[in-house]
């Protein structure tokens, strides 16, 4: 087992896009999240139980995944941005860790960066009285999440 470590808050967690030029993908914040989705899922169960065993088995099959979805305060121009997105596939990552100056929080990816490719569409949610409007962005994800 290994050292302790610290455990980290969910302050500085970012919805990353990537931008791609010359083999290099480079990564800015997309949008501003107020939460993110598990970055993964449990394996399907595949069944290996024969006649001659007392109790069922299985093995692991491929792993779950299931849409992402980042609830964001709603702003105009975040949505527009998001909504010009869809139909396209694109590099995207969660960043965990950045750095802040002057109250503005600066992505960093420190501890852990998940990437994946995929689609993404956005839309407005419900409201409720002297509520702060929100948006989802939801991800349908094309490729496997690598942890970097």
């Amino acid at each position: 087992m290994s050292a302790a470590t610290t455990p980290t808050s969910t302050y500085k967690s970012f919805l990353m896009k990537g931008t791609t030029s010359g083999g290099t993908t480079t990564y800015d914040k997309l949008v501003d999240i107020k939460n993110y989705p598990d970055m993964g899922g449990s394996p399907e169960l595949l069944e290996t139980t024969t006649l001659s065993d007392g109790m069922q088995t299985h093995i692991f099959g491929i792993q779950q995944n299931d849409t992402k979805e980042f609830t964001c305060n709603y702003v105009k121009s975040d949505y527009s941005a998001i909504k010009a997105l869809e139909g396209v596939e694109q590099d995207l990552a969660v960043w965990f860790g950045g750095t802040v100056a002057d109250g503005v929080a600066t992505p960093t990816g420190e501890d852990g960066k998940m990437s994946f490719k995929g689609y993404v569409s956005v839309y407005v949610n419900g409201g409720d009285v002297n509520a702060v409007r929100e948006m989802t962005v939801s991800v349908a994800v094309s490729t496997p999440i690598v942890f970097e």
